[in-house]
């Protein structure tokens, strides 16, 4: 949002309805007419009706809070749509009963007001194909990815800089929710640790909000004795700058609507261990996949990108397997 806000056209009468806690850019808005709404339902009703009576014919209305407007209004309307919680049937597990109540409301508004939309933009194939399914009434559905930067995005690199020497091996720029999977990757290193392993990894966890899944990953690194740092929720200046200190990205995320830190990485020249999942491969080609799952899995993919050797199943023939039998029942 951050990059839409600072490339607003100059030559455009633009009008903004944004919410209060979103941090605004330092540079100034070249805009005339803008207001901040807050969380609560009342001031979001008023801003729907000031929408209503604002928009006129000719004009074009960008959503990008997921939702169509709760009324039809007389320009044309574009909804973004990148919480793929509301398109597609996961369980809300894991989430606070408040969260879970927001969620329901959301994906009832969303399908009770697609009438009031007249095109839909999401950021993969993944999110076209599930808002495809979602939506009774066929609407156009636009596949527009973007990011703030362009430049050095591709799909696959091998010109990874392995001479350069890194801080630390592995990094998950994430946060907390359930479907990020944490709880499997912290596990994968415990079996790692059980092996004698002991890979570097930083976590981007906020503690005001996942402090209960902080505490569990500190207890499980304590027990283990993990090479696991949680540096806090970065600032988007900030973000390049770790990454620029990793080895690789692990990305054990169950689903996602876009995945933009596999694009980051990617930018920044790191190797990629994601899950074998619909949207990885809708924005890059990892270097190891796994079952997200599993944290076995995940383990054995951070020991082949480390080109630790699994040890192969020690195989007998069937005369050595009645034997081993015969000896063992004596």
């Amino acid at each position: 949002m951050h990059a839409i806000l600072t490339n607003l056209p100059a030559d455009r009468d633009v009008y903004l309805a944004l919410d209060s806690r979103l941090p605004l850019p330092k540079e100034k808005l070249k805009i005339a007419h803008m207001r901040q709404v807050t969380t609560s339902i009342f001031e979001r009703l008023k801003a729907e009706k000031w929408l209503a009576d604002s928009v006129e014919s000719g004009d074009l209305v960008l959503c990008f809070g997921n939702l169509p407007p709760l009324f039809k209004l007389r320009g044309h309307v574009m909804v973004f749509v990148q919480n793929r919680y509301l398109v597609d049937s996961v369980k809300l597990k894991g989430f606070s009963l408040k969260t879970k109540i927001r969620l329901w409301v959301e994906r009832l508004w969303l399908s009770s007001k697609i009438v009031n939309v007249d095109e839909f933009i999401v950021q993969t194939p993944s999110m076209k194909k599930l808002l495809d399914q979602r939506i009774k009434n066929k609407k156009q559905i636009n596949l527009l990815p973007f990011a703030d930067i362009m430049e050095s995005y591709d799909r696959s690199s091998s010109l990874f800089d392995q001479s350069k020497e890194k801080e630390f091996d592995f990094i998950y720029v994430a946060s907390g929710e359930s479907h990020k999977n944490h709880r499997a990757l912290i596990e994968a290193w415990c079996a790692l640790a059980n092996e004698g392993l002991f890979p570097s990894l930083k976590l981007t966890l906020d503690q005001s909000v996942f402090a209960e899944l902080i505490a569990w990953i500190n207890e499980k690194t304590r027990a283990f004795n993990l090479k696991v740092e949680n540096v806090g929720i970065l600032p988007l200046n900030k973000v390049g700058q770790i990454y620029n200190k990793a080895g690789a990205l692990i990305y054990p995320s169950n689903f996602e609507s876009f995945g933009l830190p596999l694009i980051e990485a990617r930018q920044a020249g790191l190797p990629v261990l994601a899950p074998e999942l619909d949207y990885v491969r809708d924005v890059i080609d990892p270097e190891q996949t796994f079952d997200s799952n599993s944290p076995i899995s995940i383990a054995r993919a951070v020991k082949r990108f480390l080109k630790i050797e699994e040890q192969a199943l020690p195989l007998q023939d069937a005369k050595g397997f009645l034997k081993h039998l015969l000896e063992n029942t004596k």
